[in-house]
Order: structure tokens, then sequence, then C-alpha cells
């Protein structure tokens, strides 16, 4: 889980996972949206896909990327239960 809050820290990987939740989109499509070199986007890549956030497939020489909804689904579900308990806390005091 530490992998993915440190993938998530990121405001270029969060909106690489933003333009992945309308759907897979190639590393080309995706890198055009950033003023960036192609090394730093395969680095943001790379981090996304360590944290097992997005899921990487290729089709002859381009790469696809999706989103791993299992995983976001357990950091979301953290998430939640992590400001649920915060709220019983603070009802018993």
């Amino acid at each position: 889980m530490n992998y993915a809050f440190k993938a998530l820290a990121d405001p270029t990987r969060r909106e690489i996972l933003r333009l992945l939740g309308s759907g897979e989109k190639s590393a080309g499509d995706l890198s055009q949206r950033f003023d960036m070199s192609k090394p730093s986007m395969s680095h943001h890549f790379s981090v996304l896909k360590d944290a097992g956030l997005i899921l990487s497939r290729r089709d002859g020489t381009n790469i696809y990327y999706s989103l791993n909804t299992t995983v976001l689904q357990d950091v979301v579900t953290w998430v939640v239960d992590l400001f649920e308990d915060g709220r019983k806390r603070r009802k018993r005091s």
C-alpha cells in the first residue's frame, strides 16, 4: 500500500490515473497530454505499474495502459475506513 500512496503523491501520476478512468489509452496518447520527455513519462508509468495501480499490455510496438481497479478499490476502501474510524472516535469523545 505504501507504493500506492507514493505513486498517488505526484500530481502527474494522479492525472494519468484520471485520464485512464475513461478507459485504456496508449502510452503515446497519454504522453501527448503532458509537456515532458518520454523518459520522464516512462518513469511515471513505471511507478504506477510498480504500485499496482495500472496494468499494461503490448500490441506490436504500442503499449496500452489501463487502471487496475482491484488495487484502486483496496486503496479507496482503506481511506474510507480510515475516515470512518476517525468519525467513530470523535463521536465517542
